[in-house]
């Protein structure tokens, strides 16, 4: 996401409407609902933390400690037990 000047794009008269309501600081206007995309969909991020979590899955079935699976990868003990259990019931 990148700062655009209202100036730059917007009538006068809008500028000056939105400045009764925010006078020089910085505003975020969402996008429309139906140019929204869904979360991780412009970058391998979903794919890759779905191959970490089924890696940790795979760690723990082995018989590494949820400790050890805390030191291993960075997470944090409720986040390792979220993952331990969301795998468990997609495999089931």
């Amino acid at each position: 996401m990148s700062y655009k000047k209202a100036n730059m794009i917007l009538p006068n008269e809008l500028v000056e409407i939105i400045q009764q309501y925010i006078d020089g600081e910085y505003i975020y206007i969402p996008r429309k609902e139906t140019a929204r995309k869904q979360w991780g969909t412009d970058t391998t991020i979903r794919r890759d933390l779905a191959k970490r979590n089924s890696k940790i899955y795979e760690d723990y079935i082995s018989g590494i400690l949820i400790s050890d699976l805390v030191t291993k990868y960075y997470l944090s003990l409720k986040s390792i037990q979220r993952i331990v259990l969301q795998e468990k019931r997609r495999c089931a």
